[in-house]
């Protein structure tokens, strides 16, 4: 190639960076430093540029160079142009891909629906100084949740020590940080306030500050069901507690005790449910009727079955439609490396469910028993469907510590593993509610602390309370458990990726693209 025709590659080049430095100060980086070297830069291979062809200047005019030289300009000033537009579209239009591996920036179902059943706008009030460490995560999740709710949330920072009257208006410690959401004005102010800033955490308050009132749940106790606190918990050891279960049923608006029915003469009347969570000792006759009075006049049950006990209460259980078989339910193909460890991606059409369904999760059950839905013989108005199933290839092994291969006369096929049952008590005298709901779950284990980080299985436990409940809006997906995986960038870096992205990287193929252009003709 002679040296003239390298000396319009460069000059090509030099062009481009020329036109292009007040779109680096003015639209990419805004470095006056970023500018000044492209300028300079470009004039000096435009200055190469004339050096090596000054010979060929004063026939500009009558040969084809002349006419190929400006078509270069223009379509450098075009590309340029273009950029410029294109990137004056996407600031305006403002439109981001979450693209993140836990999709940190996108709202879980259930927070969606928290904000679009807000009754009133809420302010978020975040006591942190621009400098505190949570600051640009805070506000990167108040972003979040008014870009999905502008008419409904809206944040402010204030600092505590600037804004000590208004710190002290809602008890805060001096020097504390935390956040503070309100609803309403004036003397019908209600407010709330959280340490742990998370989705999870800001929903749950939300749900809170948005609630009437709070439901009671029951949790029955005396007969070695799984107690709400481990009473001896040994440091850095998981217990086989529902500990972690209360937390999220008080995140949700309930609290729960436990209750024990002996001596009792009814299921208190302040019970929005009763909980059975893995009873291994039978009940007696006495605390069985108190179960079916409560249940006769709309009370609510949830009854989670435990592997190779009989509570006794299985007369109950087939009034409400729901038969616990006898054995551990086992898998050879759908399972966690264990066929009595089912997993389970198989669902009936019961509302309960639907979210888990439509996000195709699965749910773990650790040691389960199948479920008989009857179809006679139930009480009065009993309607009882399966909610979750087995796969086609399940089975019920009745003899476990022996082997688990399936044998004759042992019921096989696609089995419940999850039922749910509602009664018609409008006419009952003297009712609690015009509807029992009833759900059986032949798995105790999965309320257990160290199960409960199952995202699915919690959904899965949660929307049976919710249904049960009759609290339609907390059927849904809750925020996950999320690892952080952002990378924290200062100005600088930012300002660095975007010239590199946008200005550099574009320019630099725009540039090469001519530079081969140039050469073919050349040639």
């Amino acid at each position: 190639m002679s040296t003239s025709s390298v000396g319009k590659i460069l000059g090509a080049l030099g062009l481009l960076l020329l036109l292009s430095s007040p779109f680096t100060l003015f639209f990419t980086s805004g470095s006056v430093a970023l500018t000044a070297v492209k300028a300079v830069s470009g004039l000096a291979l435009l200055g190469a540029y004339f050096a090596t062809n000054f010979k060929q200047f004063g026939q500009f005019a009558t040969r084809r160079s002349s006419f190929f030289f400006a078509s270069t300009v223009l379509l450098g000033v075009v590309t340029l142009g273009g950029l410029v537009a294109i990137n004056s579209i996407a600031f305006k239009k403002n439109k981001s891909w979450d693209l993140t591996q836990k999709k940190i920036f996108t709202v879980a179902p259930q927070t969606r629906s928290t904000l679009a059943g807000l009754k009133e706008k809420v302010r978020a009030l975040g006591f942190l100084p621009p400098g505190h460490p949570y600051y640009d995560s805070a506000e990167q999740l108040f972003q979040l949740y008014q870009a999905e709710a502008p008419e409904k949330f809206e944040y402010t920072f204030k600092d505590p020590q600037r804004n000590p009257d208004l710190a002290a208006k809602y008890q805060l410690k001096e020097g504390q940080a935390t956040l503070v959401l309100v609803r309403g004005e004036g003397p019908n102010e209600s407010h709330t306030t959280l340490d742990m800033l998370s989705e999870q955490e800001l929903t749950n308050a939300l749900i809170k500050l948005n609630a009437v009132g709070t439901q009671k749940v029951y949790f029955l106790s005396g007969h070695g069901e799984w107690p709400l606190e481990d009473p001896a918990p040994v440091p850095g050891q998981p217990s086989d507690s529902l500990s972690e279960l209360r937390k999220n049923l008080l995140q949700e608006g309930y609290t729960a005790e436990e209750l024990n029915l002996a001596g009792q003469q009814e299921v208190p009347r302040d019970a929005a449910l009763v909980v059975i969570a893995g009873a291994k000792t039978p009940y007696t006759q006495p605390e069985v009727e108190l179960l079916r009075q409560y249940l006769a006049v709309g009370g609510r049950m949830l009854y989670f079955a435990e592997a190779s006990v009989e509570p006794r209460l299985d007369a109950l259980l087939a009034e409400y439609g729901v038969e616990v078989d006898k054995g551990i339910v086992a898998d050879p193909q759908f399972n966690s490396g264990n066929p009595y460890v089912i997993v389970s991606l198989f669902y009936g059409e019961h509302e309960l469910t639907q979210p888990l369904r439509l996000r195709k999760l699965n749910i773990e059950f650790p040691t389960a028993r199948s479920l008989t839905v009857l179809r006679q013989g139930m009480a009065p108005g009993v309607r009882a469907e399966p909610v979750v199933l087995t796969s086609p290839f399940g089975w019920v092994e009745t003899t476990p510590d022996a082997d688990a291969t399936p044998s004759d006369g042992e019921k096989s096929g696609q089995l419940t593993v999850v039922a749910a049952a509602t009664r018609d008590t409008k006419s009952a005298q003297d009712k609690r509610f015009e509807e029992a709901r009833v759900v059986v779950v032949g798995d105790s284990e999965l309320l257990l602390d160290p199960n409960w980080g199952h995202e699915a299985n919690r959904n899965l436990v949660l929307n049976a309370v919710g249904w049960a409940t009759q609290q339609v809006e907390k059927i849904t997906i809750r925020p996950p458990d999320r690892e952080l995986s952002t990378l924290e960038m200062d100005e600088a870096m930012l300002d660095n990726i975007r010239f590199v992205s946008t200005d550099l990287l574009p320019l630099s193929l725009m540039g090469l693209g001519m530079a081969i252009w140039l050469s073919r003709r050349n040639k």
